[in-house]
């Protein structure tokens, strides 16, 4: 008897090369691939909004970046002893204005230069709820601001897909090129109940599917699928019961690779793991014999790897295997 039925996506048409520069905008669990990616020595930029959930905001912050939009003081409000953005995650809130804009600008400058030169932008939309300031504006992130100060309220698929409709043409107007992966996040919101929940990745799912079958170049990779029906158990959950853990993380992970990077780039991420593995060795003896060996063949990889890869950035791991 199966107890389990494995789900394994279809390979991409295209595929993520490892010199592929990738954008990722979205949820945390956007942050959870991001952070795989830039152990394996992919070039990212992660999330220069912060963590974004709603596709409202994930769109606005695409087309910020588009227009290198400059922040002012009137963007910003004080709340908690600290400057904010209702377009920004709390990870840019100061307690100083002129610090706060500068970390946001900063941020915005980096993703203008970036997008116009990105070969892959992956999105992870995490609920179709979104939080309405009085004039109308969506918040990105309340910053712990009392919630009667809000309109909650569930998006219409019609409002999503006309969202990243015009996202996707300023997208491609400046980058013709570019790929785009679309994903929906598996993190369930049961804040907003159970019912609640399914309705916005139900609203979500359709959406996005609507998105993609419009373009060529624009993807969808079933992590949401692959927790929800594949793992389907609470053992791939951590204690709050609503964010999958460090094995559900790593199976979606698996899967993302072996549909979504070419295989040659599976190789190198391979070689870069030995790496990782290396220099995250506790030595028992630093001062022995073996040790410096050690440091010294890992050394020696690292420097075939450049001359085969010298895009890579291999300079802390250099450092360590010299010292």
């Amino acid at each position: 008897m199966n107890f389990h039925l494995e789900f394994t996506p279809r390979q991409f048409s295209t595929t993520i090369h490892h010199q592929d520069k990738l954008l990722l905008v979205g949820s945390c669990f956007t942050e959870n691939i991001g952070t795989k990616l830039k152990q394996h020595k992919f070039s990212v930029l992660e999330n220069p909004n912060g963590i974004l959930f709603n596709p409202v905001s994930i769109a606005n912050s695409i087309h910020s970046y588009i227009a290198n939009k400059q922040y002012t003081a009137a963007d910003l409000f004080y709340q908690n002893e600290c400057w904010n953005s209702w377009n920004h995650h709390s990870r840019f809130s100061h307690p100083d204005i002129e610090a706060c804009l500068r970390i946001i600008n900063h941020s915005q400058q980096a993703a203008h230069d970036f997008i116009k030169k990105a070969d892959w932008l992956f999105i992870t939309v995490g609920s179709a709820f979104v939080y309405e300031l009085g004039n109308g504006e969506v918040a990105a992130n309340c910053h712990k601001v009392p919630t009667d100060k809000f309109h909650k309220r569930l998006l219409m698929i019609n409002e999503v897909v006309a969202g990243f409709a015009g996202m996707l043409e300023a997208l491609f107007s400046v980058n013709p090129a570019i790929k785009i992966i679309f994903t929906i996040s598996p993190v369930r919101h049961l804040r907003d109940g159970f019912v609640e929940n399914n309705r916005s990745k139900s609203t979500l799912i359709q959406a996005v599917h609507q998105v993609t079958g419009e373009h060529e170049n624009i993807y969808y990779f079933p992590a949401y699928e692959l927790v929800i029906d594949d793992l389907r158990d609470y053992r791939f959950y951590a204690e709050d019961m609503v964010h999958p853990n460090y094995a559900a993380t790593n199976y979606v992970w698996e899967k993302f690779v072996t549909a979504c990077i070419d295989e040659s780039s599976q190789h190198l991420m391979k070689e870069v793991n030995i790496i990782n593995g290396a220099r995250n060795h506790k030595p028992f003896n630093p001062g022995s014999e073996q040790h410096k060996k050690f440091l010294q063949t890992n050394g020696e990889k690292i420097n075939r790897l450049l001359q085969q890869y010298p895009y890579i950035n291999f300079e802390e791991e250099m450092i360590y295997f010299q010292s």
